[in-house]
């Protein structure tokens, strides 16, 4: 046997490492969770093919209306770029309680991740599949249930960690662009990764994305630096961040450099005390309770 094929040539843990066979090792891998009919919600799931390479799962809840369409949430998994899934137990426990409480659609992207796929993949799987939502806006698109049961007039765009910062990058593009067939209310933006020293000179990022500017200069990771930031094509948005998290100061800076850019919508700040970075998405507590609220207030305030 080769030993040599078990030399690890990149380790970037808690995230993944890399063989020198090319072979790469996650260390946060969930259970895959498989799309059905909930008895216990009533909240339904079903997987759909978005374009070649990328998929995604969508969770609706009990239509009691069957008149009535609900408005949608274009959700964006985190885990460093590296790790997750639209398919797994801890997607769908997290977004259960979000379809329920807010009575609300939600389509989870399940974007190629890195080191494999190379960043900006994961940014444009997540904008191709945003383009793809907007094919249902004439009740013609290839998905039944988003022509049926989507308001596509109600739309909100958001996730948490590298998630979040995707969410951004793709409303960022949908305003630049001028994307019609849909309009984006609002933005959920939670504990949102947008880089840190301590990640830049740890290399990680640079990794993933070998096309990165930097951290002052890359507008994914330093929005302050991009031109069209203030075509946001949202009324409002929620920023929110952990009190303990590393990445807490990039979230609030995110928060005032919205505040200032001249866009012109509301933006919310919200901070957890004494919780670490996506701690609701791991553990039940009061406080995750409290975050989850404060998610479910804000798309049932449109």
């Amino acid at each position: 046997m080769d030993l040599s094929t078990n030399e690890i040539i990149k380790d970037f843990s808690p995230f993944f490492r890399v063989f020198k066979d090319g072979r790469v090792e996650r260390h946060f891998v969930m259970e895959p969770a498989t799309a059905r009919l909930d008895p216990k919600t009533g909240v339904q799931s079903k997987d759909v093919v978005v374009s070649p390479g990328v998929r995604a799962r969508i969770f609706m809840p009990e239509i009691r209306s069957p008149d009535r369409k609900l408005p949608l949430l274009v959700h964006y998994h985190g885990g460093g770029f590296s790790n997750g899934s639209a398919f797994d137990t801890l997607t769908q426990k997290l977004v259960t309680p979000l379809v329920i409480q807010a009575n609300i659609i939600i389509i989870s992207i399940d974007y190629r991740l890195a080191p494999e796929h190379l960043l900006p993949i994961a940014y444009d799987d997540s904008w191709a599949a945003l383009q793809w939502v907007t094919s249902h806006a004439n009740g013609q698109g290839p998905e039944p249930w988003l022509n049926e049961k989507a308001d596509l007039g109600r739309v909100f765009l958001g996730g948490e960690s590298a998630g979040a910062n995707i969410a951004h990058y793709v409303a960022v593009q949908a305003g630049a662009t001028k994307l019609v067939g849909l309009k984006i209310i609002g933005m959920l933006i939670v504990h949102p990764f947008f880089g840190s020293k301590e990640i830049d000179e740890y290399g990680m990022y640079k990794y993933i994305c070998p096309t990165s500017a930097g951290f002052d200069h890359d507008p994914k990771l330093n929005p302050k630096v991009d031109p069209n930031l203030n075509q946001l094509p949202c009324d409002k948005v929620i920023v929110l961040v952990a009190e303990k998290d590393t990445l807490r100061s990039r979230g609030e800076a995110y928060y005032e450099t919205l505040v200032t850019s001249g866009w012109g919508g509301n933006v919310e700040f919200f901070e957890t005390k004494g919780e670490d970075h996506c701690f609701h998405v791991f553990i039940d507590n009061d406080n995750a309770e409290v975050l989850k609220k404060k998610m479910v207030d804000f798309i049932k305030t449109d």
